[in-house]
């Protein structure tokens, strides 16, 4: 089964460490929904009759979207794909605009999981981030929406936030557990030199935490997650037994996508597309019946590449018999010294023809993957 992904390049405000695209002003997001949805009418041949399993709403916010417009692209997209009756439609969203109202209504129009970015439970990270919300509204938002019906839930964590010592990490994580969510993203807090972090850091201003402290929080964080009964299905996701996200395991799988909107990447197999990241150019190109977007044609070097970076960090690791006869390419026979010494550090191991990475060798996941790429 395929999936489609809707890009909605909007925000009340920019947080410190984002440098996805999006705009803090709403004066373009009626015209810009109207596009994405005529996006989806133009490139309704994409995935060639492929059943449509999974729907993701990213962004940006998309939990700004009306009523009216959310109802808009689904009703489109049911209109124009072949949508499964079970299929997993997740939505973005931002703990502040988690109403109970807000709420009752995404239930309504069909959205059945919900992706919530918490960050942190600690009010001066919170502050630090320029997040929208407060500690408070990370709590009663996930429980507004248990009451309101949710039970498939998911919540974004950052690690690696400077601090004294990993106490409010802890504490994140006691509070994360108290909640009773079925999933969990957790991600290292990066710094992009096009940030308000990234500008700060390179004046001074700020001081990242050192990668020592950072790597202490992940592996504090598996042994959490472990003894709560959490599943690392992929080396940033954890989820209860059968919860996984079934459109990201998709994804790191290989499995087809259309993506529409401004910035959105699009995958058939042999090629990417890459929408442009520019609201007002995006909107224009779609007004005149042109998809703006940039193609890449995938050399086969490529798409073993492809292979390789996406199943390598899932807990279903990499099928070297795949990585042969579809690809051409024997990892074995050209990496055998190195595989080894990964199985010698207790980084890596090969069972049954797959290649899987150890918890030490997750933390060291986007080197070893680099290295084993096919030049």
């Amino acid at each position: 089964m395929s999936g489609i992904y809707l890009h909605i390049p909007f925000c009340k405000q920019a947080c410190h460490y984002c440098d996805f695209h999006f705009s803090t002003s709403m004066g373009h997001k009626e015209v810009t929904i109207q596009a994405i949805a005529r996006e989806l009418e133009l490139r309704r041949e994409y995935l060639q009759g492929q059943e449509v399993g999974t729907i993701y709403f990213g962004g940006g916010t998309p939990s700004l979207l009306t009523q009216q417009e959310l109802q808009l692209l689904l009703q489109t997209i049911k209109d124009l794909f072949i949508v499964s009756e079970d299929a997993e439609i997740t939505l973005e969203a931002n703990p502040d605009d988690l109403s109970p109202e807000k709420l009752r209504e995404l239930k309504a129009a069909g959205i059945n999981r919900l992706s919530i970015g918490l960050q942190s439970f600690h009010e001066p990270h919170l502050r630090m981030m320029n997040r929208a919300h407060n500690a408070t509204e990370s709590l009663q938002c996930v429980k507004d929406a248990q009451a309101a019906g949710f039970d498939n839930i998911t919540v974004d964590l950052i690690y690696g936030i400077p601090a004294t010592d990993h106490s409010i990490w802890l504490e994140d994580l006691k509070t994360l557990f108290s909640l009773n969510v079925q999933h969990v993203s957790c991600y290292a807090l990066t710094i992009e030199p096009d940030t308000a972090l990234g500008r700060w850091s390179k004046k001074g201003t700020f001081k990242p935490s050192e990668d020592e402290f950072t790597a202490e929080q992940f592996e504090i964080l598996l042994e959490q997650m472990k003894a709560q009964g959490f599943v690392q299905y992929e080396v940033s996701n954890f989820s209860k037994p059968g919860c996984e996200s079934r459109h990201n395991s998709n994804y790191w799988r290989g499995v087809h996508y259309l993506g529409v909107g401004p910035s959105a990447h699009s995958f058939n197999g042999h090629s990417r597309q890459y929408n442009v990241a520019n609201n007002r150019k995006y909107t224009a190109a779609i007004s005149e019946g042109t998809i703006p977007a940039e193609v890449e044609e995938l050399t086969l070097a490529d798409q073993a590449n492809d292979f390789l970076l996406t199943t390598l960090r899932t807990i279903w690791g990499c099928d070297l018999k795949v990585m042969r006869d579809r690809y051409g390419y024997d990892l074995q026979s050209q990496h055998q010294l190195y595989l080894q010494q990964l199985h010698n550090k207790g980084l890596a191991w090969i069972e049954a023809d797959v290649l899987y990475l150890t918890d030490q060798g997750k933390l060291l996941a986007d080197q070893i993957t680099l290295d084993l790429m096919v030049e």
